[in-house]
Formats: C-alpha cells, sequence, structure tokens
C-alpha cells in the first residue's frame, strides 16, 4: 500500500485531501473486492476513526445520518416510519458481514446505477453534506450521483453526512428489491416511495423513486403528482400507467433486458403503493 493516514478529526482530513491525492476508505466494501488479484498501491485516507462521523441524530429540523454509519447502524437505530423504507433497504445490502462494515455515504460515493441506498434517499428528500478546507456545501442526493460511477464530489473534498428533513404529516414509506434470487444478490430492479396523508386520509405529498433501471435513481414525478390529493386505499396501485416510467432508461445486460426491467419497475410499483396504503390504514397489503 502507498501513503496510509487515518486522521482523528475532520480538520485533519480535510487537510490531508488538500495535500494529497487520497482514496476515502471507510467500510472498505466496494474497495476491497475491485483490488483483488493486484497489489494496494493506492494512497489511503481512512475515516473511521473520526469522532462524530457516526450515528443518527436529529439537528434542528433534519435528521443527520454520519456518513461513516453503517448499514448495521440503520437497522438498530430506534427511528421512526419515514426511515422503514432506509431500514428495509439496509437489509438489502449483503449479508451480515457487509452490513457490518459498509457504509451509506460509501454506497452514495460508489455510484452504481444498483446501489440500494439511492432510490430511498431519493424519496426522503435526502441531501449530503460535502466539506474540504475552509467551506462544506450541501447536495441533494439527486444532484449528487450524475451517473455510473460519478458524482458531485470535488478534488479535496469529503462526505460528512446525509440529512433528511424531520416530517410532522402521518407518513409511510417502503422498498422493494427484485433480482435473480432472494438474497445477497445486486439489483435488476428496486422501487421506494415515502407517502404522507391529511387526517381526512388523503395524500398530500408522495415520492417515488425507481434504482437499477437508469444510470442514476429516478424519481416518477407524473405518478407522484397523480397521487396527490387521492384518498388512501387499496385501489391506489390501479394508478400505476406505463407512462409514468418515461423517465427511466434501463440496460441491458446479463442480470435482465431492458423491457424486462421496466415491466419489473412497474409491478414493483404496484405492489409498493399496495403496502404503503396498508400501513398508513392498518389494512393487510
Amino acid at each position: 500500500m502507498g501513503l496510509y493516514l487515518r486522521p482523528r478529526t475532520i480538520e485533519e482530513a480535510v487537510a490531508a485531501l488538500a495535500a494529497h491525492e487520497l482514496t476515502v476508505l471507510a467500510g472498505g466494501t466496494d474497495f476491497y473486492p475491485a483490488r483483488v488479484g493486484r497489489a494496494l498501491d493506492d494512497d489511503v485516507l481512512d475515516v473511521t476513526a473520526i469522532d462524530g462521523l457516526r450515528g443518527i441524530t436529529v439537528a434542528g429540523e433534519h435528521w443527520r445520518i454520519g456518513a461513516a454509519t453503517t448499514w448495521r447502524d440503520i437497522i438498530d437505530a430506534d427511528l421512526p416510519p419515514l426511515f422503514d423504507g432506509l431500514k428495509l433497504a439496509a437489509r438489502e445490502v449483503g449479508g451480515a458481514q457487509i452490513q457490518n462494515t459498509g457504509t451509506i455515504a460509501g454506497n452514495l460515493c460508489n455510484a452504481s446505477p444498483a446501489a440500494d441506498g439511492a432510490p430511498v434517499l431519493l424519496t426522503l428528500d435526502a441531501a449530503v453534506v460535502l466539506q474540504r478546507a475552509g467551506a462544506s456545501r450541501t447536495v441533494p442526493v439527486g444532484d449528487f450521483i450524475r451517473g455510473n460511477r460519478r458524482t458531485a464530489l470535488q478534488a479535496g473534498e469529503i462526505m460528512t453526512a446525509i440529512t433528511v428533513p424531520q416530517r410532522t404529516t402521518r407518513i409511510a414509506s417502503h422498498f422493494l428489491k427484485l433480482g435473480a434470487r432472494r438474497y445477497l444478490v445486486i439489483s435488476i430492479a428496486m422501487a421506494a416511495g415515502a407517502i404522507e396523508v391529511d387526517d381526512a386520509g388523503r395524500i398530500t405529498a408522495a415520492r417515488l423513486a425507481i434504482g437499477a433501471c437508469s444510470e442514476v435513481a429516478r424519481r416518477l414525478p407524473d405518478l407522484e403528482q397523480a397521487l396527490i390529493g387521492l384518498s388512501i386505499d387499496s385501489a391506489l396501485a390501479q394508478r400505476v400507467r406505463a407512462a409514468h416510467f418515461a423517465p427511466l432508461a434501463p440496460v441491458d445486460d446479463v442480470r435482465g433486458s431492458a423491457g424486462y426491467r421496466i415491466d419489473a419497475a412497474e409491478t414493483l410499483t404496484r405492489r409498493l403503493l399496495s403496502v404503503l396504503a396498508g400501513r398508513i390504514t392498518g389494512a393487510p397489503a
């Protein structure tokens, strides 16, 4: 291995990034598999010793998820229904060993089209906090991931947190994933959603996203708009139309054809809406 640094503060980390071209390492669940069979000669910035970079807290009007928070941390955390979908996604990220070490920021920075966390975070209106020496900025998740393995992260920057707005309305969230088998598999298609309702049971906000069916996870704005004002009931899934999936641009690969992915996304979305309606009304999906 080349240069190896393990700072204990954010300030030390960003100073090191300003002085050197470094690969940021947290859980390492993408870093090490990508280097099997060759010497580890990367210059590395290991962030696992930085205080405050791990954990989930409330900060003002937002929830703050530290960048080094692991999927197991998310699974075990006592969180409101807003985060049900994220917890379900966390359980789909590899096996127990990966969940124990893989981090939410690593999942975003790796920017895989099949990243399990991305569609859920879109439905939470999440943003990432990026810090460099002397400055920081906040970028919506939808703007941060720009393509396959491409992000808005600039030289000298490190992700320190993911923020999620708090919600005071009745809300339900969910996540579904389709793979070639039930567990330990890369997604063919994913659907995530969060729905808010008023006291009369009418939908006031709907956020739906599809993953693994484009270079980046995509929201479904036309379907979201079509749901606003509707009563939350078992017929919600019947509102889904093929035209609602126009934002998607799936590829043909070994896991599935483009046409299959579109069909799968539509089916997952119908199931997702049925589950969300059941969560709100208390009826079985």
